[in-house]
């Protein structure tokens, strides 16, 4: 309250204090004469580092033990059960039945259109690794998963505003995949790489990527140059599929040195697949906090 003493009233007073991330902050007064005072670059204090809680870690290390139980589990008895009853037998007819060729021009076609019908893609490039190993395999399989992602965009083209649409009903998504319509070339290619990388699905962005505005270029250099990773990790585990099928039906036997290798480098592949996406994940966070401040 404020005693004015020319007419004897009292005047009611208040202030609002009004403040920013930047730590700049306005203090309005109101009184008989509006006040403004106007301040600036005072930092923030420092937020102290929460330290999680010995509970979470507990709860980590019930998850790791559970997974590493797990895979022991699938490694040691059902493993080994499906590859003799199911993988084994498919591969055998594939390779029996078809010519190197024929088998090639199948599997090519299958990476083109499995992706426009919303089907994996993973069995078909485990094939192709075991039936022609890294190089002709990598070879065979990038062309056709650059004509795989192609066709969805194209028909994602015809249903431009239905798409845009069902980018409303899924907000979070629809965020990430704006990034890769924003800035230039470079900017949009690097987005499409990461969104690669990341676990995000697959199919879906090969569809929604044209309601993005992202243009075909970095589109299509951006996802071929995101999935070179996958490929070679999915020809690898073909290969060591088909290695432990021919172990177990006994056509081939694994010295220590071989296991001790086989082992390592699943390890080391699952290993750079995790610090891969992890990347990927926080490297589109930054990316999508640098943007917020420019849409608001």
């Amino acid at each position: 309250m404020t005693y004015r003493e020319d007419d004897d009233s009292v005047v009611s007073e208040w202030s609002i204090r009004i403040g920013d991330r930047n730590g700049d902050y306005a203090v309005l007064r109101n009184s008989n004469a509006c006040e403004i005072e106007e301040f600036g670059g005072a930092d923030p204090p420092p937020s102290p580092r929460k330290r999680r809680p010995v509970s979470w870690w507990l709860k980590m290390a019930l998850s790791v033990v559970f997974a590493v139980a797990i895979g022991v589990v699938f490694v040691v008895w059902a493993g080994p059960f499906l590859l003799k009853k199911e993988v084994i037998p498919i591969l055998d007819w594939e390779m029996r039945t078809f010519s190197p060729q024929v088998l090639g021009l199948l599997l090519f076609a299958s990476l083109v259109i499995f992706p426009s019908i919303l089907l994996p893609s993973t069995p078909t490039m485990w094939v192709a690794g075991i039936a022609f190993g890294y190089g002709y395999g990598f070879l065979l399989i990038l062309p056709g998963m650059c004509l795989g992602m192609s066709l969805p965009y194209f028909i994602g083209s015809m249903c431009y505003h239905r798409l845009h649409m069902w980018l409303e009903k899924w907000p979070k998504q629809a965020a990430l995949m704006r990034l890769a319509g924003e800035g230039n070339w470079f900017h949009q290619f690097r987005a499409v790489v990461l969104l690669r990388i990341s676990p995000f699905p697959f199919i879906i962005f090969n569809y929604a990527a044209v309601a993005t505005n992202v243009k075909y270029g970095p589109y299509i250099f951006g996802s071929a140059f995101g999935v070179i990773p996958e490929i070679f990790v999915t020809i690898y585990s073909g290969i060591l599929i088909r290695n432990l099928a021919d172990a177990t039906q006994g056509f081939q036997s694994f010295t220590t040195p071989q296991i001790i290798y086989n082992v390592l480098g699943f390890l080391a592949t699952l290993a750079a697949t995790v610090a891969i996406t992890i990347y990927a994940k926080r490297y589109l966070k930054k990316l999508q906090d640098e943007e917020v401040p420019l849409l608001q």
